[in-house]
């Protein structure tokens, strides 16, 4: 028999299952996620599925773990502080590739260097300018990025810088040749980037939670979910975390799979952070070719095709003051729920509501509140940013408490883009325990903080709203019409549309599903159901069905999808190297550590395949896997010249598989 334990760490609450024989769910339990040490959340999920099973923790034979970690800390904009080091590119590629807004006023430096698109060096690496830009940050940062112009071609510049890196700071260093085998130099380092950015944080996950089920008595090796679905060992999860963006995600999709056994439909896992869309085509998630979309950044990580959305539960319920009329907008940032907050620490936050609620007139940070996230890495903070620090302490404090000047407001936003410090406000989670469809939190505290929200005024000084259930009805109202335009959006782009998002939010779509009747009969619905996941996907998903015209399934496990398809999925390396021509009966094999020159094409593709095969197998076996299979593709291009055809180049790419080998008692 089998005992595979799936443990998922969302926004808000942490999933563990266990499965028997890889075909029954025979426990599942929920925790709530501990931000500053995910690891908590993570065994007091698996302490509770243990004790509900009555399964012993040393018969765990497989255990996984897949996390929003990496997805959430992009969208909210936070990770550890990091330097990048750019070679043979200009500031010009730094400005128009998106590196600068990634970056958010980290150090960088460009320097001479780099390979052309043959693999030959373009110019010397500059290694003084590099030398001395390393030994100026190397204290105040977690990590370093390095991206090189055709370091894909000839990865020695980035293999230079980084040993570098390692000689003068022992950091950990994120080359982007590691990361993708694609050309696109600027997205590539884009990618390193954000990798180096997730470094620190994913570290300390994965030790705390090897450490939380190793004291519970698992033996068994704990696996990570990458963004395609597949598994991966938690040491190659340390090196590289940008693979495990989308992993929350991408084990629902594979969940939701093993759940349903649906074979086309658009599933939405709704969580606390985020709303994830993707498609099912043939049972099987359908895989981005062009790199996973997060947020605002397009990375070369290989994963499921999903839209990502700051949408959930606890996303911040904006008030829109601008113009006349009062509105409300969701996201995409997520604040800790009043009702949460209530919870933790009632003796502070109910008497500020309740002075805010007494008031005569609103203050601006009314309703609000801040805490400091222990553990997390606080170098490189300013004066203001120490002293913001300071004010907001261990606990739970009125944002007002925090901030008193202009200038202390940007401090304290800085702090919550790295992650160091929480905000509280109302959500829709908030608005879900007024209206008495959830119950876990202080409702008390929800109410008050939605009476104080409601009578705040709009540009036409019209309240909000005349009660806060009138205001919690509409934040669940502004959620289900944001849930529906990001399926719209999904499925028009999986359609070929182009502009997904604007057609979603057209008049003649809204109509549509309004099934407008006049001079023109306007009827638009979604032409396949959807799978909803997550678990308040019983609570809101209903209504978005019924307004799109689709049939929602709503599965039993639906609430801990992504526990299971963190732990029903395949261990899998995929390894791609690219054969160019250097001229006629010249070829050259672009290797993931040098390059190789060949007389004839088949020499070239064999010793890639080799090379390739025994890399693959190796990483793949060593992951844990056993009875590994392998499959080779060939991507050859041609161009007909003077009716002859010529080789241009070829992409070989091969494949490893294999189940996880579960652990012998």
């Amino acid at each position: 028999m089998t005992l595979l334990l799936g443990v998922d760490t969302g926004g808000t609450y942490t999933d563990a299952v266990i499965i028997r024989d890889e075909a029954e769910v025979l426990a599942s339990a929920k925790a709530l996620t501990t931000r500053g040490d995910l690891a908590i959340g993570v065994g007091q999920a698996v302490a509770s599925v243990l004790e509900t099973s009555g399964v012993a923790a040393g018969d765990i034979t497989l255990s996984s773990l897949s996390t929003t970690l990496a997805t959430n800390a992009l969208v909210e904009g936070q990770g550890g502080r990091i330097a990048l080091i750019l070679i043979g590119f200009s500031e010009y590629d730094f400005a128009k590739h998106g590196l600068r807004e990634a970056l958010k006023g980290d150090p960088y430096v460009i320097v001479s260097g780099g390979h052309n698109h043959a693999g030959n060096e373009a110019k010397p690496l500059d290694t003084d300018a590099l030398r001395a830009f390393i030994q100026t940050h190397g204290a105040d940062v977690d990590a370093f990025a390095i991206g090189a112009q055709f370091a894909t071609r000839n990865p020695a510049h980035e293999q230079a810088a980084a040993q570098l890196v390692a000689d003068e700071t022992g950091r950990p260093v994120s080359a982007s040749h590691h990361l993708s085998a694609k050309l696109g130099g600027p997205r590539r380092a884009l990618t390193a980037l954000l990798n180096a950015r997730l470094v620190s944080l994913t570290h300390r996950l994965i030790d705390r939670a090897e450490h939380e089920l190793a004291a519970q008595g698992i033996r068994a090796p704990m696996m990570i979910v990458r963004g395609d679905g597949a598994l991966m060992s938690a040491e190659q999860a340390r090196e590289r975390p940008i693979e495990t963006i989308l992993s929350g995600p991408a084990a629902s999709i594979v969940g939701a799979s093993w759940l349903t056994k649906a074979q086309n439909a658009l599933v939405s896992d709704i969580g606390g952070t985020t709303t994830d869309v993707a498609l099912l085509s043939d049972g099987k998630p359908a895989i981005d070719p062009n790199g996973a979309r997060v947020g605002p950044f397009r990375t070369m990580v290989e994963a499921v095709g999903m839209r990502t959305h700051g949408l959930g539960g606890d996303s911040a319920v904006h008030l829109v003051r601008e113009g006349l009329s009062g509105g409300l907008h969701l996201g995409p940032t997520r604040w800790v729920p009043v009702s949460l907050l209530a919870h933790d620490a009632p003796d502070v936050v109910l008497p500020a509501l309740d002075k805010a609620s007494r008031a005569t007139v609103s203050g601006e940070h009314d309703g609000f509140f801040v805490r400091a996230v222990p553990g997390m890495p606080r170098a490189g903070l300013s004066a203001r940013e120490e002293t913001v620090l300071a004010r907001v302490g261990d606990g739970v404090v009125p944002m007002s408490t925090a901030i008193q000047t202009r200038l202390d407001t940007s401090a304290l936003r800085r702090l919550v883009e790295r992650g160091i410090v929480q905000q509280g406000g109302i959500t829709p989670s908030d608005a879900a325990h007024v209206l008495g469809l959830a119950s876990a939190w202080n409702a008390e505290a929800a109410e008050m903080a939605l009476t104080i929200a409601a009578r705040r005024r709009s540009g036409s000084g019209e309240t909000y709203a005349p009660s806060p259930q009138v205001l919690a009805e509409r934040i669940i109202a502004q959620l289900h019409h944001q849930t529906g335009l990001a399926l719209l959006e999904s499925a028009f782009e999986h359609d070929g549309y182009q502009g997904p998002a604007d057609l979603a939010r057209h008049v003649l779509t809204q109509r549509g599903l309004d099934h407008a009747r006049g001079a023109v009969k306007v009827d638009l619905a979604l032409g396949v159901p959807v799978v909803g996941l997550g678990a308040s996907a019983p609570t809101y998903y209903p209504p978005v069905g019924d307004r799109l015209g689709c049939d929602m399934i709503l599965p039993k496990h639906a609430g801990v999808a992504n526990a299971i398809g963190a732990v029903v999925g395949r261990i899998s390396v995929r390894k791609s190297v690219t054969i160019t021509a250097q001229g006629e009966g010249r070829y050259r094999a672009h290797m993931p550590d040098s390059v190789a020159d060949f007389l004839d094409e088949d020499a070239a593709r064999q010793h890639v395949q080799d090379i390739l095969t025994e890399l693959a197998e190796s990483e793949v076996r060593g992951s844990g896997a056993g009875d590994v299979k392998t499959g080779t593709t060939y991507a050859r291009q041609v161009a007909k010249i003077e009716g002859r055809e010529m080789f241009v180049e070829a992409l070989v790419t091969v494949e490893a598989s294999g189940r996880p080998r579960v652990a012998v008692g």
